[in-house]
């Protein structure tokens, strides 16, 4: 399986340090709620402070949001070229469940690009291969600030829990984790397990897609660009494991869960997207549901 710890610390758990990034994340992401990644990396000592601090400058620049809103069309365009999923007819869903259950899907088509790229440029900087951007005298490049804060209208981050009462959706969440080979279920999954039918349609649909060598080929693509344009975020980085050591976090674990995200989130956007296709016309699948406003950052 994936270097997934099943272990996790959610927001109602989280204190001190842990709590404190949290409440950046949200802001500065534009998110309502933490996902697996943050929480995955919160448990391991120490570790997740260290990765954020040196990151959250750049996550909220103009360039990390228009790189975000670059992987969500490319997943968009090859989640066209898939097969449709035709999940949402198949739940027969009442018209209040299928606006709630669109605008939850909305939420990680959002958020989810977001979390590749910053897990890329966490891989990148502790393998040692983020090189410093190039100086910005000139004022034209300065980067823009992302003004934060999640939108008011985004779907709060509600979800079951990963061990449901629901014994169809726990079959679905056991079949998802064979098949994709995860030990923890993701936020997504979760969340659409707050309308099982839809669940179980959705993942009937969805798993022979994952099979197919073209959806694989798209998820490289899609895990290659965000490598490329981890390289091209605007602030200075410094993340060398040395300091992960220093601050008491295991290096070698922080490597191999960082690795395992990174394998796993370019499929888990195409699979939003897909989903989605049953909401929107494919051509506004590539747009971001909230577009960012910005503002300049002082010298």
């Amino acid at each position: 399986m994936l270097g997934l710890s099943k272990r996790t610390i959610d927001e109602y758990e989280a204190s001190g340090e842990i709590e404190r990034v949290y409440a950046e994340i949200q802001p500065t992401l534009r998110v309502s709620g933490v996902n697996l990644n943050f929480r995955t990396w919160a448990a391991q000592d120490h570790l997740l402070p260290l990765l954020w601090d040196p990151l959250k400058a750049n996550c909220g620049t103009d360039t990390f949001e228009q790189s975000a809103d670059e992987l969500r069309a490319t997943a968009a365009a090859s989640a066209i070229r898939l097969s449709r999923l035709e999940a949402h007819p198949a739940a027969g869903l009442g018209e209040s469940q299928a606006f709630q259950l669109h605008e939850a899907l909305k939420l990680y088509h959002f958020v989810n690009p977001k979390l590749l790229l910053f897990t890329s440029t966490v891989k990148l900087a502790l393998d040692g291969e983020l090189h410093a951007p190039d100086s910005f005298a000139d004022v034209s490049k300065t980067p823009r600030r992302v003004t934060p804060g999640a939108p008011p209208d985004m779907y709060p981050m509600a979800m079951v829990d990963e061990q449901p009462d629901d014994t169809t959706v726990q079959e679905v969440f056991d079949d998802i984790k064979q098949t994709l080979d995860l030990k923890s279920v993701n936020s997504d999954y979760r969340t659409m397990a707050l309308w099982p039918a839809y669940l179980k349609a959705m993942w009937r649909s969805l798993k022979p897609v994952t099979q197919q060598q073209d959806y694989t080929d798209a998820a490289d693509r899609l895990r290659d660009r965000s490598r490329q344009l981890a390289g091209q975020l605007p602030l200075p980085i410094s993340l060398p494991t040395r300091t992960l050591e220093a601050g008491g976090a295991d290096v070698d674990k922080a490597i191999e869960t960082t690795a395992a995200f990174e394998c796993l989130l370019p499929g888990l956007i195409l699979n939003i997207a897909l989903c989605l296709r049953d909401f929107v016309d494919d051509d506004r699948l590539s747009e971001s549901p909230w577009p960012a406003s910005y503002r300049t950052l002082p010298e």
